[in-house]
């Protein structure tokens, strides 16, 4: 399901038409004419295998089926399984380029969109792919049992029409910039899928059925808990396609499930798998290294990008009594000490994160403009007063500040929220002690959640790590079970209703939304609303700006930190790559898709 939020989050864009494909501001990159993307080898030869880890911290899955709620589908089955209307091009924002259709035509009004689907465009079973399989993919996914994102995500989309066998036409309610390359990057499947004897079965019981799709990979040999091979297929109808030329180019890609970081890494030094992508500086700095690494066998590259930086961050459930309070919140804020641990802990290779849209157009700083200013006016008592100052900063513990001030400003925020320390602990009217659960899978977390433990402890706070496995954690934030959680939201150069999903008041109530801090502020709404129905590109920063605003100073999340490069351990006997990465590319993605065999 995030998967699927990642690529439409590089699609979203305005009414812009073009026939083969649909652009954000301005025009395509690519002409009509073009051959391919100019960041693929078109020549890169078909075969070999790439031998993956899994990206998901789980010791096996139990469903093939990504688009429901319960249970854990394969790392990277979506992708590679499913083709969509549009796909989008890695050296550029907000665009989409014909896949399974073969244009795309926005009515005037903006309030519909019409696809042809390719003639050639086929099923991995045979069949081609109609406008009935279209719709049935659309009204599937808006259903009951689908993750509830899609509902959030397609909430403005008013019905999807046949217009004949191979031409359908999206209803849109409003005029909405980003609606048409929503809708174009649907994962499409077969109505066949989840037949049983002629009948369509509730799309919760489509668990083990194999998909029917029409994408470059089908599901090879399984091994319960221990991997999952997808075998290229031969005769994949877009293998000659322009936006496919030069992709999908191994034969077998094998997905390994290791349980834990530390297996993981040793595999790889071991030469048992192909690729690993790494989050922590400290196994960068220290652990990636060994015989394989000494030949040049394996090769440590940093990739760098231009992605928005995204908002990981500690996320506090508001939901909970304790956290309700804005002052509370900064309290806890106010006793991390990043700089501490960027010194002692990540080797100085992070940024800290600041709010929702750095390193894009939208990342607001200074005071409110004027255009910022005519937003919020109308919310002024009903945000936080500090919205209308200065963006805002993280505290800092260098320079002109200290880990001690923060710490005093901490204390005296949560004695005006009715906290004191009484007893040796910190205390409300009641008499209950503050402790907080720390909720995480990863078995690092502990370790870099220490320090910070340490401070609270300084003022009557007691910070309990709780580690779990995947499977259960990620059951927790579906029902938001938590208190307080890591969470790594990918950023976005285009925002749009994603938003909705993330902080919309609808959304709070609802299980497995996005909004794990149950954001519910009918002045965010606003924004969100602003952002989505901007025609512009300057309607468009003005309320994104003032959005990150309201967020940042209601202390929802505390900032982690962010890089500016993709760290990837690679076997450089096995594997070849294109010149250059491309700007917008993640970087798994970006090897499965353009990365090739050197036939070892």
């Amino acid at each position: 399901m995030r998967a699927w939020f990642l690529f439409l989050a590089s699609l979203l864009a305005a009414p812009v038409w073009a026939a083969h494909g649909y652009a954000l501001w301005g025009d395509l990159k690519y002409s009509p004419e073009f051959a391919h993307f100019e960041y693929v080898n078109p020549a890169a030869p078909k075969g070999g295998e790439l031998r993956l880890v899994s990206n998901l911290r789980v010791s096996t899955f139990d469903k093939y089926n990504p688009f429901t709620i319960k249970g854990n589908a394969p790392a990277y089955l979506s992708g590679l399984l499913f083709d969509s209307l549009l796909t989008s091009s890695l050296d550029e924002t907000g665009s989409g380029y014909g896949l399974l259709a073969q244009d795309v035509e926005v009515a005037p009004d903006g309030l519909s969109a019409v696809f042809r689907l390719r003639p050639q465009a086929r099923f991995h079973n045979g069949d081609p792919v109609l406008g009935a399989d279209v719709k049935h993919s659309f009204e599937t996914l808006m259903g009951p049992f689908a993750s509830p994102g899609y509902k959030t995500i397609l909430e403005d989309v008013a019905g999807l029409d046949l217009i004949d066998e191979r031409s359908v036409r999206f209803r849109f309610k409003r005029q909405n910039r980003e609606l048409p390359l929503t809708v174009g990057g649907l994962p499409i499947f077969s109505r066949k899928w989840g037949m049983e004897a002629g009948k369509a079965k509730p799309f919760d019981q489509v668990v083990m059925d194999i998909p029917i799709g029409s994408g470059p990979y089908r599901i090879g040999p399984v091994n319960f808990g221990k991997d999952i091979t997808y075998l290229r297929d031969p005769a994949y109808w877009a293998r000659d396609l322009n936006v496919r030329r030069g992709t999908a180019n191994f034969d077998r890609i094998t997905v390994k499930i290791y349980k834990d970081n530390t297996a993981r890494l040793e595999a790889l030094k071991a030469g048992e798998f192909d690729l690993m992508r790494f989050f922590s500086a400290g196994d960068w700095a220290r652990r990636v290294n060994g015989k394989r690494f000494k030949t040049g066998e394996l090769v440590k590259g940093e990739f760098r990008h231009k992605l928005a930086s995204g908002f990981q961050s500690y996320v506090l459930n508001t939901r909970r009594d304790k956290l309700k309070d804005i002052r509370v919140r900064e309290a806890l804020g106010l006793a991390m000490d990043y700089e501490w641990m960027n010194r002692q802990m990540f080797y100085n290779s992070y940024d800290r994160v600041v709010g929702l849209f750095g390193n894009t157009d939208c990342q607001a700083s200074g005071p409110p403009s004027p255009q910022e200013l005519a937003l919020l006016e109308p919310w002024r008592g009903k945000v936080p007063d500090a919205v209308w100052g200065p963006m805002y900063r993280p505290p800092r513990t260098d320079g002109a500040s200290s880990l001690r001030a923060n710490l005093r400003r901490a204390r005296d925020l949560l004695t005006q929220a009715g906290w004191q320390v009484r007893d040796g602990a910190l205390r409300n009217a009641k008499g209950e002690a503050f402790v907080l659960e720390y909720l995480d899978s990863n078995e690092s977390g502990s370790r870099t959640v220490s320090p910070w433990i340490r401070n609270l402890e300084k003022l009557g706070i007691k910070l309990n790590y709780r580690g779990v496995d995947f499977a259960l954690y990620q059951q927790r934030l579906q029902k938001f079970d938590f208190e307080m959680a890591s969470l790594a939201y990918q950023g976005t150069l285009t925002p749009g209703q994603e938003f909705a999903d993330l902080f919309g008041s609808k959304t709070a109530d609802v299980e497995d939304s996005g909004n794990h801090a149950g954001v519910k502020s009918p002045a965010v709404d606003a924004m969100i609303t602003r952002m989505t129905g901007a025609k512009t590109k300057e309607d468009l920063l003005p309320a994104c700006r003032a959005l990150e605003r309201i967020i940042a100073h209601s202390h929802y999340l505390i900032p982690q930190w962010t890089s500016s490069t993709h760290r990837i351990a690679y076997n450089a006997w096995r594997l070849a790559m294109p010149a250059q990465m491309p700007p917008y590319a993640q970087s798994e993605a970006w090897a499965i898709d353009t990365w090739w065999s050197r036939g070892k």
